[in-house]
């Protein structure tokens, strides 16, 4: 017997398959697909998650000094005439980053294995590229889905059986974060 399913797919074919829809998953919270498909998505899902939850607190806060442009009013930098150059001005600040520990670093690598980026385009921007955002979900696994489980031992989706498909009579569930 096979520690997977085919899915009737080549391999890669079936990796990009099982990529999107865990990022999808992650990303929006549920999705509609075959009962099989659910249940290898489940597979890497849970695991993606399990990952999370154990490594979210795994950091630690630096100061670092960086410097940053001084801007003006309109968002503008400022500029000095030096030796008759312009040059941008800038501030040393004290900032506070995550540094993230070894195993968190390993585990996020890990996680950037699988997930697709993902770019969000709010609605009243629509049709517009300077609009669009970056997701980054391996940061939205750790700050918001990992802190909902931590007192939770598995068990973090849901696949939830609506009937059978019009067109090939395949099952259909839709899979979703507990």
């Amino acid at each position: 017997m096979a520690m997977y399913r085919k899915l009737g797919r080549t391999s890669d074919q079936r990796k990009a398959l099982l990529r999107n829809q865990v990022t999808n998953l992650l990303n929006n919270g549920k999705i509609v697909t075959t009962e099989a498909k659910a249940k290898e998505v489940r597979k890497i899902a849970e695991h993606l998650i399990t990952m999370a939850v154990k490594e979210k607190d795994n950091f630690e806060e630096v100061t670092v000094k960086a410097k940053v442009a001084r801007k003006d009013k309109d968002g503008k930098r400022v500029k000095e005439v030096i030796d008759g150059k312009k040059v941008t001005v800038y501030d040393e600040i004290d900032k506070t980053i995550k540094k993230d520990k070894p195993s968190r670093l390993h585990a996020r690598r890990e996680m950037l294995k699988v997930l697709y980026p993902v770019k969000e385009v709010p609605a009243d921007g629509a049709g517009k590229k300077k609009n669009t955002v970056e997701v980054d979900l391996v940061n939205k696994l750790f700050t918001e889905i990992a802190p909902k489980y931590e007192n939770r031992n598995g068990g973090y989706t849901r696949i939830v059986k609506i009937g059978q498909r019009k067109g090939d009579g395949a099952l259909e569930v839709v899979l979703e974060l507990v």
